[in-house]
C-alpha cells in the first residue's frame, strides 16, 4: 500500500503544488487548509507522513504539532511523522518543533528534490520503527502471563495493587512457575515502565564474579579486569533490578545488596568512590528463605528488607482450567517462531494434558507442546501425548472420579430370557452407555474411568453396536 501523506498549509497554492509532486510518485495525498481541520480528519485519513506548515491562522503549525497523539492504539502502528515546513522560521521555533517530535524542518521555497528525499527517508524511518515495534510486541508475548483461573485473578489482583508503588517484592514459588513474568508485569505496570528492567540470574553467576556483576569493577581489580565495568546496579539505574533464584547468593554479596537497599549506595570492585543507584528490587526464589535464614545461609536483615510484599506464584497443578488456553497460546508462538503451519489439538489430547500433574509446571507444559507441534502431523491427537503423561493423567483422573453407584439398568422380561451371552452383551451396551452419558460421551475420560484403553473402548463400542447416534437419540 502506498503510503498517505497529508498536507497541512493555509496557501493553496503551496498545498496544490506538493500535492503533484507527491501523486507523480505514487504517494497517496490529502489536504487540510489550517490545524483544526488536520486535527479533525487526523482519524480519517490516519496520514502515515504530516507536512505542516509552521505559520498559518488560527491554530499554528507548532501547536497543531503539540496536539497531535504521541501513540496510537496497539496494532495501529505509529503516530504520523511530522516534517514541517516554513518559510519565516527562527532557531527557536526549529528546536521546539524538535522537541515536540518533528521529524525534519524545511525551508520554503521547497526544494523538489530536497522534499523528496525527506519524505522517503521519513517513510523508511516509520517502517523500521513499525518493525521495531512488531519486534518488541513479539518479544513481549513471550512474557505475557497466560489464565483465567481464580488462582490467577487474584495473582492479577495482587500485582494491579503493588505495580504503582515504589515497594519491594519477594516472588516465591516453584521452578517453572513463572515467576520472572509477575516480576515483568510488575515492572510494566509502574511508573517504571520506560526505564531498563535488568535481570540477574543469581545461580548462573559463579560466586566469585557475583560481586563484579552486580556492583562492577574497576581496571586491575582482579585478574583479567582489564577495563572498568558498569555493574548491573548501575545500569539499572532508574528502572527496575530483578534478583532471580536470590537464594543462592553468596553471603558476601548479600551485604552489599543490603547496604543498596538501605542507602542506595555501593562501590566497584576495587573502587574506593561512593556510587549511588536509585532502582527499585525485585527478587525471586523457589527455596524456602525462612529455612535459609535458619540454616544460616541467607541474612535475616536483607531476607525482611525484600520480602516486604510477598507474591506467590501458583502452580500449574492449582489452575488446571488454564491448561487449554495455555496448550493453544503455545501452539501458536511455536509454529510462528518456527514457520510451521498452524497446528490443531484435539479436545482428547487437552483433556489429558489438563489432568496431568506438571511438576515441571508452566515451563515443561511448553517444551512439551514445542515438541509435540514440532514432530505431530497437523493435529496432534491423544496418541502423541507421551506415555508418562498419559498415563500419570490417568491415575489422577481415577483418583478424582466421585465414587459413584452402578447405573440403574432396566431389565425387560424378554432380556431376562436371553441366553448368557446376550444377557450379558446388553447389560455391558448398557453400563458403558450410561457411563459414556455421565461424561457427556468423552470418549478419553469414560476409558479412564472404566479402566481400559481408548481403543478398547471403542472396539467395544463397535462390537456392541453403540455410537453418537445413540446419544443423539436419547438427547431431547
Amino acid at each position: 500500500m502506498p503510503s498517505t501523506i497529508l498536507i497541512v498549509d493555509d496557501e493553496k497554492n503551496i498545498r496544490r503544488t506538493v500535492r503533484m509532486v507527491l501523486e507523480a510518485e505514487g504517494f497517496g495525498v490529502e489536504e487540510a487548509s489550517s490545524g483544526e481541520e488536520a486535527l479533525a480528519r487526523l482519524p480519517d485519513v490516519g496520514p502515515d507522513v504530516i507536512f505542516l506548515d509552521v505559520q498559518m491562522g488560527g491554530l499554528s503549525g507548532l501547536e497543531t504539532l503539540e496536539r497531535l497523539p504521541k501513540s496510537r492504539a496497539p496494532g495501529q502502528g505509529p503516530p504520523p511523522t511530522v516534517i514541517m515546513i516554513s518559510g519565516h522560521a527562527t532557531l527557536q521555533d526549529a528546536v521546539r518543533a524538535a522537541q515536540a517530535g518533528a521529524y525534519d524542518f524545511l525551508e520554503k521555497p521547497l526544494d523538489r528534490e530536497r522534499l523528496l528525499v525527506t519524505l522517503r527517508n521519513a517513510v523508511n524511518h516509520r517502517s523500521m520503527s513499525q518493525e521495531v515495534e512488531g519486534l518488541r510486541a513479539r518479544s513481549e508475548e513471550r512474557f505475557e502471563m497466560i489464565g483465567r483461573s481464580p488462582a490467577m485473578q487474584a495473582l492479577y489482583a495482587q500485582i494491579g495493587k503493588v505495580a504503582p508503588t515504589r515497594t519491594r517484592v519477594l516472588i516465591t514459588g516453584e521452578s517453572g512457575t513463572g515467576k520472572e513474568l509477575i516480576a515483568r508485569a510488575v515492572h510494566r505496570a509502574s511508573a517504571l515502565a520506560d526505564k531498563p528492567f535488568v535481570k540477574v540470574n543469581c545461580a548462573a553467576i559463579p560466586p566469585e564474579l557475583i560481586e563484579s556483576e552486580l556492583f562492577g569493577h574497576e581496571r586491575g581489580a582482579f585478574t583479567g579486569a582489564t577495563a572498568r565495568k558498569r555493574g548491573l546496579f548501575e545500569q539499572a539505574d532508574g528502572g527496575t533490578i530483578f534478583l532471580d533464584e536470590v537464594g543462592d547468593m553468596i553471603l558476601s554479596a548479600q551485604a552489599k545488596v543490603l547496604r543498596v537497599l538501605q542507602s542506595g549506595e555501593f562501590n566497584r570492585v576495587g573502587g574506593e568512590q561512593t556510587l549511588k543507584a536509585e532502582v527499585r528490587v525485585l527478587a525471586a526464589t523457589n527455596r524456602d528463605l525462612q529455612a535459609s535464614v535458619a540454616g544460616g545461609t541467607f541474612r535475616e536483615d536483607l531476607y525482611f528488607r525484600l520480602a516486604v510484599v510477598p507474591i506467590k506464584a501458583p502452580p500449574l497443578r492449582d489452575r488446571a482450567e488454564d491448561v487449554p488456553l495455555l496448550v493453544q497460546a503455545f501452539i501458536e508462538s511455536t509454529c510462528r517462531e518456527n514457520g510451521l503451519r498452524a497446528k490443531t489439538i484435539t479436545p482428547e489430547a487437552v483433556a489429558l494434558l489438563s489432568a496431568y500433574s506438571w511438576p515441571g509446571n508452566v515451563r515443561e507444559l511448553r517444551n512439551l507442546i514445542e515438541r509435540l507441534v514440532i514432530l505431530s502431523d497437523d493435529v496432534i491427537g491423544e496418541g502423541d501425548v507421551p506415555e508418562e503423561v498419559a498415563a500419570d493423567a490417568a491415575r489422577r483422573l481415577r483418583e478424582e472420579a466421585p465414587v459413584a453407584e452402578l447405573p440403574r439398568i432396566e431389565l425387560a422380561p424378554e432380556v431376562r430370557a436371553l441366553p448368557l451371552r446376550e444377557f450379558r452383551d446388553h447389560v455391558e451396551r448398557e453400563y458403558i452407555r450410561a457411563k459414556l452419558d455421565e461424561n457427556a460421551w468423552n470418549i478419553s475420560r469414560t476409558a479412564v474411568l472404566l479402566g481400559i484403553e481408548r481403543t478398547n473402548l471403542h472396539k467395544k463400542m463397535r462390537a456392541l453396536g453403540l455410537s453418537r447416534d445413540d446419544r443423539e437419540r436419547a438427547t431431547p
